[in-house]
């Protein structure tokens, strides 16, 4: 299980420890009289207890089974399971290739009926136009080196944007407008995506702004967040995928896309923003 900085993740996998902790209490041993029935060193079942080193399933097991609560297993490899799912590398998230991992994140997508997005370094990808999310996912696949399943993916990603037609579902995206400017995919594939965003923009479910790049503004920019009704925060961060459920810390992206939204431009000045972009290309 990969440590993130997430006190969420880190959370999860402190109660897991203190639930193994209490198990070998309860049995009456130590910690050094655990370790000896799993045939581990001394160091470890400390290491797993203070949540230093994550448990696999095996370890639960064998964990269980040395304190005589094997009926508890199945529930704390439950548990494991959950806290690593917060926090997925991308190698692990990938390893099958880019298609997989945009099709895992459907359901959520059909499920959700607020949407709110900000990012600091690209278009949304459900506000993507093809040759935009071609050239995204190619350079991260020559980036990461994966199977290249770009045009799979590509086409995923696509069929997924369904969502923004269908049903009752509101949207609300925020770009930095550096991102208008970052020239993924040369002039041509961004002019083409500049324009997208206006037509977007007109769409009557969704809010697109703008924050504008100005010498004193309050609020610095953040890393890239999704949040999904009031119940899930996804953040994508350069070495993984990090999930939130923790009311607290969905609340604190809710505060935080609330005060980049205040920064933000609508309507005709984020059209104006837009446009500028456009003209710099030439």
């Amino acid at each position: 299980m990969a440590v993130s900085a997430s006190s969420s993740a880190q959370q999860a996998r402190q109660a897991l420890a203190k639930r193994l902790e209490d198990i070998c209490r309860d049995a009456g041993l130590t910690g050094a009289e655990l370790a000896e029935r799993c045939g581990w060193s001394r160091s470890k079942s400390s290491r797993i207890m203070n949540a230093r080193t994550p448990p696999s399933a095996d370890d639960i097991r064998a964990w269980c089974d040395a304190c005589g609560a094997e009926d508890q297993a199945e529930d704390l490899i439950a548990s494991l399971r959950t806290a690593e799912g917060m926090w997925v590398g991308w190698r692990r998230m990938e390893r099958a290739g880019l298609k997989q991992a945009q099709e895992a994140r459907l359901p959520l997508y059909q499920w959700t009926r607020r949407f709110r997005s900000y990012s600091s370094w690209l278009v949304p990808g459900m506000i993507q136009t093809q040759p935009y999310t071609t050239a995204a996912l190619q350079a991260i696949q020559r980036r990461r080196g994966l199977v290249d399943d770009v045009a799979e993916a590509v086409a995923a990603r696509m069929e997924r944007q369904r969502v923004l037609y269908e049903g009752d579902r509101r949207f609300a995206f925020l770009v930095e407008e550096s991102v208008l400017r970052a020239g993924i995919g040369g002039a041509e594939v961004m002019s083409g995506q500049l324009g997208h965003l206006i037509s977007i923009a007109s769409l009557p479910n969704v809010s697109l702004g703008v924050v504008p790049m100005t010498p004193d503004r309050e609020r610095w920019p953040a890393e890239g967040f999704w949040i999904y009704d009031a119940a899930q925060v996804n953040v994508e961060l350069i070495s993984g995928y990090l999930t939130l459920t923790q009311p607290s810390e969905v609340a604190m992206y809710a505060e935080t896309f609330a005060e980049l939204a205040a920064l933000a431009v609508y309507g005709g000045p984020a059209r104006a923003l837009i446009t500028s972009a456009m003209d710099a290309l030439g």
